[in-house]
């Protein structure tokens, strides 16, 4: 018996960083959340009680500027963005045991009871701050809001409160050379009064308990302690309204800061488990907690959210495993290369089961970077999951289709067996210690050994002289893919569920790597993985995302004020051959009298969203530059489509619904007075597109 099934097993809470809910799922991403899947699947299979806990990361700046941009409420994009992302999820066979929102009921109780702990204990007080405000906006700057050169490195165009180049914590007014980053313009320092943690209190007790931590990853530790070394501050934990979170019991315009409620967000993911608050603290604080991030966001999780757990009387993780970045080509992936792609257009040039695969055989117990070389990526796919490790599944189980009536017997060859499953344990005890490229070199081994086994006794040859020993060949054979398929299980879980329906054996545990298969009939072998002949990432095969757009001219014959939005306008426009009705966000920057009557532009195959209960069909198309908003105005007759290229307008016309993120795929700036796409200008027949009060900015 191998010594994880006899090791104690533990109920463990394991959370990877929530994602934040103003985008889709890109690749980047995908390094974690598989990492973090992964290691749930692999502490479920030695036999630990597991609950794999994730949520929308839904509050602070962003969410907010995204949502007035869109002209919608912040519950209305985290809702949309929700849906996106758990679509991405399941195609990556990402399987959260419980998935929530930091924007719930059991989020802001518990918030509201850790603040109200650390206050009784003192360690939350009151003072006044220098801040950035915009007096153009008219409001204080959070983080995200405001942006400058890193003090520490001089990265540009860094937030507000870390460097994402160096890692530095910071204040916004700590930042060089700043500037809105809503209107472009330098914000100028004005005073607020505000709550703060006594973060530097728990120096001693962060240091004890990083020290004591054999668990934690050497290279972090170090890094911890260096920076409690060099004195910690003492933490911001509130913001100026307006701002999209929980507001401070007792205050009117204070709420509480996005990095004090998001990893709170763990233990009310947990809770919405459990059915209550009272019984998710309960289950925390007795069981084993795991956090599994980047190492972009170590101080928040290293410093910050232990001594919070501290102060409140909670229990703290036991172990915290940082991962590198994920860069493509050997370089940061990138929009203007082609190389930052979302998790769904991956799965237009790859199977999701690939990139798992991948992403898990480079992975290591260090923030070592993981470079996707897609040369790298082909041969590893072709030549070890493919050629090795599939190519055996399909060789034996169909042989065995073939020639023995899909049947094997008892008989086997112990040695290979027993060989077989020594590496088998070896993989095993790598996941152990979350160690999954060294697992995934141990099962590499065991399938190169089947094939050896299979290839050096050539049991095609011995079916025609000796029925029995090639019959043991296969049974050894099948024992051997048994105990791969096993191993393999965390890492390719739709991979190996299906070949388990073809070696017809319910779903694999811990257990069966002691038991033999024999005796025993298959179901009909399918090949599942094959070679990729060709994989390429960049612009230059892609069709343009504005191909997907539909733009017609339209003229606005009425326009009122939402009932229920005092941003809002709903108006009613003429396209022609029929009326619609949309919704815009441009009560701040145009009155009814200047939209009436007026021929603009509008997105007219976007699907029907809902805006605080009133329906829109299309989007109407405005440039914005340093705050300022302009419409695209037109002379064209309503109904008119807008183009690129004439040619096409045929086609344009057949397109169908697109979804807000497709739209926001196609990237329109405004440039002198004309608007483009991809360095080509917009155009209408029999009219102009023109663009009011501003020539150039970006078109959304």
């Amino acid at each position: 018996m191998v010594k994880f099934i006899e090791n104690k097993k533990d109920k463990i809470v394991l959370t990877n960083a929530l994602i934040y809910a103003n985008g889709p799922v890109h690749i980047g991403h995908l390094v974690e959340y598989i990492q973090a899947d992964t290691i749930s699947r692999i502490l479920k299979l030695l036999g630990h009680e597991v609950i794999f806990c994730g949520a929308e990361d839904t509050h602070g700046a962003p969410i907010e500027i995204k949502a007035s941009q869109l002209g919608i409420a912040p519950e209305e994009l985290i809702r949309k963005v929700a849906e996106e992302h758990q679509k991405d999820f399941k195609d990556y066979n990402i399987k959260y045991d419980s998935y929530y929102s930091t924007n719930s009921k059991e989020n802001q109780q518990l918030a509201e009871l850790i603040f109200s702990r650390l206050r009784a204990k003192n360690l939350i007080y009151k003072k006044t701050m220098e801040l950035t405000f915009c007096e153009h906006c008219k409001r204080f700057l959070p983080d995200r809001y405001v942006k400058g050169q890193c003090p520490k490195c001089n990265a540009e165009d860094q937030y507000g409160d870390q460097c994402e180049k160096c890692g530095t914590a910071y204040k916004t007014t700590d930042l060089v050379n700043p500037y809105c980053s809503i209107c472009k313009n330098t914000p100028i320092r004005k005073d607020s009064d505000h709550y703060f943690f006594r973060l530097n209190e728990f120096s001693e007790k962060l240091r004890e308990w990083l020290t004591n931590n054999q668990e934690l990853q050497s290279e972090i530790r170090n890094q911890i302690i260096n920076w409690i070394d060099k004195g910690l501050d003492d933490w911001c934990v509130s913001r100026d309204g307006p701002y999209f979170g929980f507001k401070i019991p007792g205050e009117e315009n204070k709420y509480f800061y996005v990095w004090l409620d998001a990893p709170i967000g763990y233990i009310s993911s947990l809770s919405y488990k459990q059915g209550s608050v009272e019984k998710g603290l309960d289950y925390w604080n007795n069981s084993k907690i795991i956090h599994i991030i980047g190492k972009d966001i170590v101080y928040f999780h290293l410093l910050f959210w232990p001594a919070v757990l501290m102060g409140a009387d909670i229990k703290l993780p036991s172990n915290i495993l940082v991962h590198g970045f994920l860069n493509v080509n050997n370089e940061k992936m990138s929009k203007s290369r082609g190389t930052f792609l979302n998790a769904s257009e991956f799965t237009q040039l790859s199977k999701p089961e690939y990139f798992r695969y991948y992403i898990a055989s480079n992975l290591s117990r260090t923030m070592s970077d993981i470079n996707l070389d897609l040369e790298d990526f082909k041969e590893r796919i072709n030549n070890e999951l493919v050629s090795n490790i599939a190519n055996f599944a399909y060789r034996i189980l169909s042989f065995t289709n073939k020639n023995f009536n899909n049947q094997i017997t008892s008989g086997s060859d112990d040695v290979v067996l027993t060989e077989a499953k020594a590496i088998a344990r070896e993989a095993m005890e790598y996941y152990e210690k979350f160690e999954l490229r060294n697992a995934l070199k141990s099962i590499s081994r065991l399938s190169a050994l089947g094939n050896k086994y299979f290839q050096e006794n050539e049991p095609w040859k011995l079916i025609k002289n000796d029925k029995e020993k090639a019959q043991h060949v296969i049974n050894t054979a099948i024992n051997i893919l048994k105990d791969l398929i096993l191993t393999l299980k965390p890492v390719l879980p739709e991979y190996t569920s299906n070949i388990e329906t073809q070696l017809n054996v319910n779903e694999l545990t811990l257990k069966d790597l002691d038991h033999k298969l024999h005796n025993h009939q298959i179901n009909q072998a399918g090949i599942i993985f094959e070679k990729i002949e060709k994989i390429e990432i960049g612009d230059n095969d892609k069709k343009s995302a504005f191909d997907k757009l539909q733009l017609r001219v339209a003229k606005v014959i009425r326009v009122e004020k939402h009932p229920k939005a005092e941003k809002l306008y709903i108006e009613q426009i003429d396209l022609g051959d029929e009326k619609r009705q949309i919704v815009s966000g441009l009560v701040p920057y145009y009155t009814e009298e200047e939209l009436l009557n007026k021929n603009i532009i509008v997105v007219t195959n976007l699907g029907p969203a809902t805006l605080r209960n009133i329906e829109s069909n299309g989007m109407l198309l405005a440039a914005e530059e340093k705050g300022i908003v302009g419409l695209l105005f037109t002379d064209a007759e309503p109904g008119a489509y807008v183009y690129i290229d004439e040619k096409n307008i045929e086609e344009i016309k057949k397109l169908p619904r697109i979804t807000l993120k497709e739209f926001s795929e196609a990237k329109l700036i405004a440039k002198d007075g004309k608007v483009y796409t991809e360095n080509k200008e917009l155009k209408i027949n029999n009219g102009l597109i023109k663009i009011d009060k501003i020539s150039n900015g970006s078109v959304h």
